[in-house]
């Protein structure tokens, strides 16, 4: 039977049915966590993300406050762009952008036989090293990341690492995630092959939303 057509209805009752899920299987996430764990398993219908889902401790934390100083936001790919809410960004005075599509980009990464990520990721630190980095397609992006923060021209405010895939895809979120406690970098990771721009664009609307405190989607009106 039907329950709702209102995408504001929808969404409420998918979140309490997230909850209740959740608690029968007694995967409450830590109260700081809870907005960023149901809100990717609300993306995907995939409760292995209550397992999956690994926090620096104060991430999610970090991540708001930066926002809401009007931190950019970096994707890996314009899907995951796509789905990032514009209105709670402009909310907050915050941008998003990917540079994959970039000329200069495209072009160093022919002239460095490298990928198009690994030259996105060396633009991006060039333009906005203290933004929020949100990788859900590349392992390579995560790798260059990597090399950069060693080098110590990137120290981003949060790192989300959520690539999916097969090659390159469980290592490299293992050493995004060790080198982003190295370095004291706030990061959310998706543990094992899952991921997706679907889920870095969520993990980003999750802290937008707790930011602009419109975790309700009746307070985000028709807009998203």
């Amino acid at each position: 039977m039907i329950q709702h057509t209102l995408p504001a209805d929808i969404e409420r009752t998918s979140m309490q049915i997230i909850a209740e899920e959740l608690a029968q299987q007694n995967l409450v996430p830590a109260p700081e966590c809870e907005a960023v764990v149901r809100r990717v398993i609300h993306a995907t219908a995939d409760f292995d993300y209550a397992h999956t889902l690994r926090f620096t401790p104060g991430a999610v934390r970090c991540g708001v406050a930066a926002l809401k100083q009007g931190t950019p936001i970096v994707t890996d790919t314009n899907m995951a762009l796509a789905g990032i809410s514009r209105p709670s960004l402009a909310a907050l005075g915050c941008t998003a952008q990917c540079f994959m599509a970039d000329p200069e980009v495209a072009k160093e990464a022919k002239q460095e036989g490298t990928t198009r990520a690994v030259a996105s990721m060396r633009r991006a630190a060039e333009i906005c090293p203290n933004g929020i980095f949100a990788v859900g397609n590349a392992p390579t992006a995560l790798l260059a990341m990597c090399d950069l923060m060693e080098q110590l021209v990137l120290r981003p405010a949060l790192v989300i690492a959520v690539p999916v895939g097969f090659v390159n895809v469980v290592e490299s979120k293992e050493k995004i995630f060790s080198a982003c406690r190295a370095h004291n970098v706030p990061c959310i990771a998706a543990m094992g092959r899952k991921g997706g721009s679907t889920v870095a664009a969520a993990i980003c609307n999750a802290l937008l939303y707790t930011a602009t405190e419109r975790l309700d989607p009746a307070a985000r009106g028709w807009q998203g």
